[in-house]
């Protein structure tokens, strides 16, 4: 399980997505779940099992870099506790109940509902509009009811939030560099909650492969984790001299493309 290819695979995608998050300022998910399908199926991993392992996998590698983005807000202010705090109940129930969710459906209908919805994120990237504020931050209800919805789509496809909690504050006249903070805050307690999903959810599961806790793959985490941590910083810096208006819809295209692959690889 730990032949050398396997090793510079997990390396390189953590170092990938760290470098990406830096620039582009979203989560890795979106990435570490197709790249990881395609290598644990590479692994000859059963394929009813390789997406929600996947999916986990991903959840628990996102735990970091939101302590890390958590960190770096806070130090800057750009954090709305209040807005996190109302919002946490919700976040938490939804992402948890989602996991539940996702390890009992069948990967055919996971990985294409992950399709579908990177697809919409992509689109959302590549045709964005600025967000027009037409309401106001509401009641704790409707606070909870946007958290748990936020948590249980953010927990299907191993995201932490950000393409959901950022819009949804913005429309509520909340100054985007404060809905990007707050949406980080947001993300620590959706990877959080999705881990322990997945691992509680994944645990009675016949043994899917060595050095896996319930639907996490420690050694993807470990390795992936520590070349993220390194590269994010410099995805940091390149934001300010490169074009990243015009990179990002780049990938965005990279988003469709493995996510349509990902879904096609459980096809076939």
């Amino acid at each position: 399980m730990f032949e050398i290819d396997v090793i510079g695979s997990f390396l390189l995608l953590g170092a990938f997505v760290g470098f990406a998050a830096g620039l582009f300022g979203i989560g890795g998910g979106g990435i570490m779940v197709p790249m990881l399908t395609a290598i644990f199926l590479n692994q000859g991993m059963a394929i009813n099992t390789v997406v929600p392992l996947a999916l986990g996998t991903s959840m628990a590698a996102i735990i970091f870099t939101s302590l890390s983005s958590l960190r770096v807000h806070n130090a800057k202010k750009g954090i709305l506790w209040p807005v996190v705090m109302t919002m946490l109940p919700g976040v938490t129930l939804g992402t948890f109940a989602s996991t539940f969710v996702a390890s009992k459906v069948d990967a055919f209908y996971l990985a294409l509902f992950f399709a579908l919805f990177m697809t919409y994120v992509s689109m959302k990237m590549l045709f964005s509009k600025a967000v027009k504020p037409d309401q106001k931050i509401s009641n704790t209800r409707s606070m909870f009811l946007a958290g748990s919805g936020i948590g249980a789509i953010s927990a299907l496809v191993s995201i932490g939030g950000g393409s959901l909690t950022v819009p949804y504050l913005t429309g509520r006249n909340v100054e985007i560099t404060k809905a990007i903070g707050t949406s980080a805050a947001i993300g620590l307690p959706i990877s959080v909650a999705g881990t322990l999903g997945y691992l509680i959810h994944g645990w009675n599961s016949t043994p899917l492969t060595s050095y896996a806790v319930g639907y996490i793959y420690l050694p993807a985490v470990l390795l992936m984790s520590i070349t993220s941590f390194l590269t994010a910083p410099y995805g940091v810096k390149m934001a300010y001299y490169l074009p990243v208006p015009i990179l990002k819809k780049g990938f965005a295209l990279l988003l469709v493309f493995i996510s349509l692959k990902m879904f096609i690889s459980i096809l076939d």
